[in-house]
């Protein structure tokens, strides 16, 4: 029974030590490459394993890219990967571009793919161009009529700008900014809605792709819609803040106007106190007057007399005390 043991111990490790040996020593990817004519050799392979990169990633696309007829080696998709490129998208887009007789190497391909484009769609965007809508784009004529135009872009990746180049972010609001200019020139809204291409024709020619990662091939009006008078509406709100204008200048002159009334009140009652003031001293005046002799009796009598004379005479002279008959 030990010597069972002992043998089924030895076994275990020697199915072990086996599979650890296939694993590190990857047979059937090394026979793999053999016979796809992209040999790579079982040291690579080993060495591989140590630095953390997947072997059947680098045999398939070296044999991708050996049976497209790029030669392309190890040592390059590796340092690649290390860097945190997408291996297998860069054999693709080379194999495209490649059968679609677009100019694009390797270290091209891999600084696009580092730079976070998507190297495989660009290439398919040079073979088929993709079309951007833009979002509305709302204008104003000379006239003073809004309009709301749709544009379509057709654009091309541009393979030799994908890297630092502008995204469609930039074309869009470049070509908003061509509308809106195209727009607000012309001299009237009829004009445009007449002749649309003639937005397209001047934004096109503006040369808005330049810097960008996309060529422009076109840009269609899809569509322009009437919106708002906003010369009426210009108008009407002129008219009416002139309107509260003069209302508040209005309502300034009445403010004056009371106050000065108010003044000119305080100046009659003031006035009036004066005069109730002399006439308060007046009395005191006319004993004054008894009392120095410069002022007899009968003088005071002869002032009286005067004084219900000139009362009567008043009272005769207004209408509304004559004697009814």
């Amino acid at each position: 029974m030990g010597d069972l043991a002992g043998m089924a111990v030895i076994g275990v490790v020697g199915l072990v030590g086996l599979l650890i040996l296939l694993y590190l020593i990857p047979v059937g990817l090394w026979f793999q490459s053999v016979v796809s004519g992209a040999k790579v050799s079982m040291l690579q392979l080993i060495f591989m394993r140590f630095r953390k990169v997947p072997p059947s990633l680098m045999v398939n696309a070296r044999i991708n890219a050996k049976k497209a007829g790029i030669e392309i080696s190890t040592d390059l998709l590796e340092s690649h990967y290390m860097a945190g490129g997408n291996v297998m998208n860069v054999i693709n887009a080379l194999i495209s571009a490649d059968k679609a007789n677009i100019l694009l190497d390797y270290q091209a391909a891999t600084a696009i793919d580092l730079a976070g484009r998507d190297v495989l769609e660009a290439v398919q965007m040079s073979v088929n161009p993709k079309v951007i809508d833009t979002p509305p784009v709302t204008a104003v004529a000379k006239d003073g009529i809004q309009l709301i135009a749709k544009a379509r872009v057709t654009v091309r990746a541009n393979i030799k700008q994908l890297v630092g180049g502008a995204g469609e972010d930039t074309i869009l609001a470049r070509v908003g900014e061509g509308v809106v200019s195209s727009i607000g020139s012309a001299s009237s809204h009829k004009a445009v809605l007449e002749n649309p291409d003639s937005i397209s024709k001047v934004v096109l020619g503006r040369g808005l792709d330049t810097g960008t990662a996309f060529e422009i091939l076109s840009i269609d009006i899809a569509d322009v819609d009437i919106g708002k008078n906003i010369g009426a509406i210009l108008q009407t709100d002129q008219a009416e803040a002139d309107k509260n204008i003069a209302q508040a200048k209005a309502e300034e002159r009445r403010a004056m106007a009371i106050a000065e009334e108010q003044e000119m009140k305080a100046k009659a009652q003031e006035a009036r106190a004066k005069v109730i003031l002399a006439e308060a001293e007046v009395p005191q005046a006319m004993a004054e007057a008894f009392r120095s002799g410069n002022l007899g009796i009968m003088d005071y009598y002869k002032m009286k007399n005067i004084q219900a004379d000139t009362g009567m005479r008043d009272s005769i002279s207004k209408p509304d005390n004559k004697p009814k008959k």
